[in-house]
């Protein structure tokens, strides 16, 4: 059963981000607004600490808990449409991330579109993996993680790492990856009242800003459409009511159906990415504590 709390900030998501005009405030002005919304709100967690850093040339953010040994680390790609977000803006999330999984993680700060369009991203997210490999992780300690957008490139990150022959991680976890930027989810249009967040003319404008004239059906760029066999063990997280249902589901039954590892958790009428609340919602917390199981028990120490 649903909390009330979560059918609170459902509502209150509903008014803050169905209400807006793809597009109508400039870009920097939308990326100060989502980091005010949530840098302000959301500090690290207690006996967190949070330090910048930079790996393989790109600047981010680690996540690091007092009672952490070892050499778990998650590299998290976060969400924002390739467009917006930013480390700092995710310090709740990753610093309960690093509780969770008993893990150091790094929320990199990926270049953005549309100044930085596709590959960019992509690029700086191999930079990063192969980066930690060259500092000594070995790549059996290693998670590959992301929220929407950052989910997609996470799907889009292994890829390119097995086709280039590199060691894949341990683990991948994706939290309502947007994974098909075609758009051709049934979801979008079954879903396009229920979700109180994310809107198809939305999506729309960030696919734009990201890939400008590419084609959208490259699997670069929508991995759901892409080949998906031989990858790490997945998890996937969606909420039930969101238009990028669909990007969840094609993603976890291409791999099963290919004798692939994934994990689909469909969570009754959750909000897009509502691990980022999860100081206000019972869901989240729950949520972020599946997700540590998975990564210690698909990671070594």
């Amino acid at each position: 059963m649903r909390s009330l709390r979560s059918y609170f900030v459902t509502t209150l998501l509903r008014v803050v981000f169905k209400r807006q005009k793809p597009g109508a405030l400039p870009l920097q002005k939308q990326r100060d607004d989502f980091v005010k919304m949530m840098a302000r709100s959301y500090k690290p967690q207690p006996g967190v600490s949070c330090q910048a850093g930079e790996i393989g040339g790109v600047l981010g953010e680690w996540s690091r808990h007092a009672d952490n040994a070892g050499q778990r680390t998650v590299l998290y790609l976060h969400g924002g449409g390739y467009i917006l977000g930013c480390a700092e803006a995710y310090r709740d999330l990753t610093g309960r991330l690093a509780i969770a999984a008993q893990a150091d993680v790094f929320a990199a700060d990926y270049r953005l579109a549309p100044e930085h369009p596709f590959p960019a991203a992509l690029e700086d997210a191999l930079a990063c993996y192969r980066a930690l490999i060259s500092d000594g992780i070995p790549a059996a300690a290693i998670t590959i993680a992301g929220d929407s957008a950052g989910g997609g490139l996470t799907l889009a990150t292994l890829a390119a790492l097995r086709d280039a022959g590199d060691q894949l991680p341990a683990a991948a976890v994706c939290l309502s990856p947007w994974s098909d930027l075609t758009a051709s989810g049934e979801s979008l249009s079954s879903n396009a009242k229920a979700d109180p967040m994310l809107t198809p003319a939305a999506l729309a404008y960030m696919a734009g800003n990201y890939i400008g004239e590419q084609d959208a059906s490259d699997p670069r760029i929508s991995p759901c459409l892409g080949d998906l066999n031989d990858l790490p063990p997945l998890l996937v997280q969606v909420g039930s009511s969101e238009i990028l249902l669909d990007d969840s589901r094609r993603v976890a039954n291409k791999i099963i159906t290919n004798d692939g590892q994934a994990t689909l958790e469909v969570w009754d009428g959750m909000p897009h990415v509502w691990q980022m609340f999860a100081s206000l919602v019972p869901e989240g917390r729950q949520a972020i504590t599946r997700i540590g199981q998975f990564i210690q028990a698909k990671s070594k120490q």
